[in-house]
Parts: structure tokens; C-alpha cells; sequence
């Protein structure tokens, strides 16, 4: 399986990775900022599933909080790792059914609220 595993640059522009990565580098990680300037808000639903594929590392079908620490590192390898803080406000604003992860569906929904 590991062969045909989805590389985010296989979904979204280096460029706009880049750019996005960036404007976060020292502010405070905005979820929704960020899916929008890497052009995620555009894309149709099976897409943003199939980000949410290669951002679940261990293909659990959710990504727990310990992965969305690193969830930056999904989109870049260098991404930052969000803060403590960070992650858990992430959590907060996806999580709607408060299993303390985030589901596909929950994840499609954030990035097109």
C-alpha cells in the first residue's frame, strides 16, 4: 500500500505550501487561514478527504491529537510543529462531536465552514 500513498504536492502547489507555511512560521496557526491559502477551500470534498489521508500518518481514519501537533509537517517537512496551544485550539474548532480526534468528515467540514 505504501507505494501509492498520495504525497501532499500530489494535491496542492509547492508554492502555495510555501507561502502558507510561511505567513505561520511566526504568528499563531490559523486552521481555516491556512487550508484557504493553500488553495483547499477550492477544492471539492473528495480532495480535501484525500489531504486528510496523507495527514492521517497511521491511517486510523482520524488524526489524534498527537499527529495534529505535527500536521504541518504533513503539508512540508519543513513545517513547524504547532504548540501545545495551537493544537488543542486546532482540536477545538474541528472536533465537533468531542471524541478528542478529528474525523474525515469533521476535517472536510472545517476546511469548507
Amino acid at each position: 500500500m505504501t507505494g501509492n500513498k498520495m504525497v501532499m504536492t500530489d494535491l496542492l502547489k509547492p508554492e502555495e505550501i510555501k507561502k502558507a507555511l510561511d505567513a505561520f512560521a511566526a504568528e499563531t496557526f490559523d486552521p481555516k487561514k491556512f487550508f484557504e491559502m493553500v488553495g483547499m477551500k477550492a477544492m471539492s470534498a473528495e480532495n480535501v478527504k484525500k489531504v486528510f489521508q496523507v495527514l492521517d500518518v497511521d491511517g486510523s481514519g482520524f488524526i489524534e491529537e498527537e499527529e495534529l501537533m505535527f500536521v504541518l509537517k504533513g503539508f512540508s517537512k519543513d513545517g513547524r510543529d504547532l504548540t501545545d496551544a495551537e493544537t488543542k485550539a486546532f482540536l477545538t474548532a474541528a472536533d465537533k462531536d468531542g471524541d478528542g480526534k478529528i474525523g474525515i468528515d469533521e476535517f472536510e467540514a472545517l476546511v469548507h465552514e
